[in-house]
């Protein structure tokens, strides 16, 4: 394979999974590790990836990289949406839920009218508004306080203080990162404090997140990969991901892209 035909298969394989391992593109391509690295440097001296420890993400994947809202619900739409409805499967009538902040969260916010006598609880403004706005006599909306980060989150002593003081039947948690080494990350300190509040108040934990996720590393951790009972994710998730999921104890639940394209035709 030519360098050109490696270097579009690299920017290809980044743009559809988040990022990339050094073995892992040195076993795909079937050319050793010290070219792999090699092309690595070049693309990033282009611009077209960042390089990180034992390999490469998109521009702006970076640990503390936290892009905006606005940014963020434009990425992989299809399938926050195949998420959203697979996911309301773990919702029950005369339940409480959380729900964290982030797009798919906020997308799943929105597929929840209709359950009897739902309470959610979240610390996003834009799940809240959402919901507020749908004007469903049978959901109640809590709020928690704190101060508002770029991804529309509600942080610091306010929502942790708030949390403690709650019991939740189930968590949605939507996240920045999902790494085998690392678990659940976000690029955002308080954030992570705020989400580990969400989990010691729930009695299941349902992480919700695109492929994309996989691989991928925020500032700071959230928990450990066994602390989700549930993952729902899409069905591009690798097999590897998969298979690290359940064997940190988490059901692995995958939506089909091809149904939300099916439900909108």
């Amino acid at each position: 394979m030519l360098a050109r035909q490696r270097h579009d298969f690299i920017v290809e394989m980044i743009r559809r999974t988040g990022s990339v391992r050094v073995r892992e593109l040195a076993e795909e391509l079937d050319v050793s590790e010290m070219t792999v690295r090699r092309d690595l440097d070049q693309l990033a001296g282009q611009r077209l990836i960042e390089k990180v420890h034992g390999g490469a993400t998109r521009i702006g994947d970076l640990s503390s990289f936290e892009p905006g809202f606005d940014a963020k619900q434009h990425r992989q739409r299809s399938e926050k949406d195949a998420i959203a409805r697979r996911a309301l499967e773990f919702v029950q009538p005369n339940s409480a839920i959380g729900l964290t902040a982030g797009t798919t969260t906020w997308r799943f916010a929105r597929e929840l009218h209709g359950i009897t006598n739902l309470t959610v609880v979240t610390n996003a403004p834009s799940i809240a508004q959402s919901l507020y706005q749908a004007a469903d006599p049978d959901i109640s909306v809590v709020l928690t306080g704190g101060i508002r980060t770029p991804s529309d989150a509600l942080v610091g002593p306010l929502a942790t203080e708030a949390l403690s003081k709650l019991h939740i039947d189930v968590l949605f948690m939507g996240v920045h990162g999902m790494d085998d080494g690392l678990g659940y990350s976000t690029p955002n300190l308080a954030e992570a404090e705020v989400n580990r509040a969400f989990i010691a108040a729930a009695r299941r934990v349902v992480v919700i997140a695109d492929h994309t996720k996989w691989g991928m590393r925020g500032l700071a951790q959230i928990a450990p990969l066994s602390a989700a009972d549930v993952v729902v994710s899409d069905d591009e998730l690798p097999r590897n991901a998969r298979e690290t999921f359940e064997r940190a104890g988490a059901e692995v639940v995958l939506a089909s892209t091809a149904d939300v394209a099916a439900h909108a035709s």
